[in-house]
């Protein structure tokens, strides 16, 4: 066995990320063999496509197997991503929301960890024996921040990590998380793709997909008919309206300290909210793989300690 491998993964609730990959977390079983072998878990005698779509909302992750298979599938791309042996010993690093993350640290760690034992498991027609030799958690949206000194140069940062169910909000006071200000509201992007798909049905009769909405939303072109990008315009402000609202609901001051956005959010409000709109003094973080870089950052600290 070579040497432990450190892979970060960020559990999404739309979709999971690591640092070289992102994939919705929807999960298809199979009593026999698909018909192709892409994007294929085998594990236990069953087969499972990954990445269809993603998963009905799960508030405990840790309630089916969903996303322990999910694990598997993001740990065999990373390995092959990176040349490494299939048969693997993995440090793997997680994070959980700050609100929560003292109650579901010691479940979510059982989950991921089972009992140390190896795990042999086909992706892709490939197969792999890997053992999780330690589960490391971490606060998300502070492990992705910390990756970027030059945004704690303030003394004081709003963190807003805009996810697919919820918000995650902190203040950092010195680099430091002010444990009173974390909350998480429930008010991520699948919220809003609801709420535009159903305005767009009720508005106009077409049933569009989340797709088409995320290249609207994201800035980039798609060819639908002009009243319906502007109404997915529309819905998308007033989703940022109401983020912001929220946020100043819940005790921040977001025109007196700068906010950092990140998160599949975090592109939302990039292409509508500027400092010159003085709704806030944002700072963007948009890559959706910087909690895992965080978490796999922060181990690589520890082992050098």
């Amino acid at each position: 066995m070579k040497d432990v491998i450190v892979i970060g993964v960020d559990h999404g609730y739309a979709a999971m990320k690591t640092v070289h990959f992102s994939f919705p977390t929807g999960l298809v079983e199979y009593e026999h063999e698909p018909y192709t072998q892409k994007d294929v878990l085998e594990y236990n005698g069953r087969y499972y496509v990954v990445g269809s779509g993603r998963q009905p909302l799960q508030r405990d992750k840790t309630q089916t197997e969903d996303y322990y298979l999910l694990t598997l599938a993001a740990i065999a791309k990373e390995l092959e991503h990176r040349g490494a042996e299939h048969t693997a010993s993995v440090h793997l690093a997680a994070g959980l929301p700050l609100t929560s993350f003292g109650r579901d640290k010691k479940s979510f760690r059982s989950y991921l960890y089972r009992d140390g034992s190896a795990i042999p498991f086909r992706y892709e027609g490939q197969d792999y024996t890997v053992t999780i030799q330690e589960v490391s958690l971490f606060p998300q949206g502070y492990a992705a921040v910390l990756t970027q000194t030059e945004l704690l140069d303030e003394p004081s940062v709003i963190v807003a990590d805009i996810g697919g169910w919820t918000v995650d909000l902190m203040r950092l006071d010195n680099a430091v998380p002010n444990a009173a200000t974390c909350r998480s509201l429930e008010l991520g992007v699948i919220r809003c793709m609801d709420e535009i798909l159903e305005q767009v049905r009720r508005n106009t009769g077409l049933s569009i997909t989340e797709t088409q909405v995320e290249r609207i939303l994201q800035g980039k072109s798609c060819s639908m008919p002009a009243e319906v990008v502007s109404l997915i315009e529309k819905q998308g402000r007033l989703y940022i309206e109401k983020i912001l609202s929220a946020i100043t609901e819940a005790g921040f001051d977001l025109r007196a300290v700068p906010s950092i956005f990140m998160g599949g959010g975090a592109t939302i409000f990039q292409h509508r909210v500027s400092t010159q709109d003085r709704l806030c003094r944002p700072i963007y973080l948009t890559d959706i793989h910087a909690n895992a870089a965080g978490y796999e950052r922060i181990v690589g600290q520890m082992r050098t300690l």
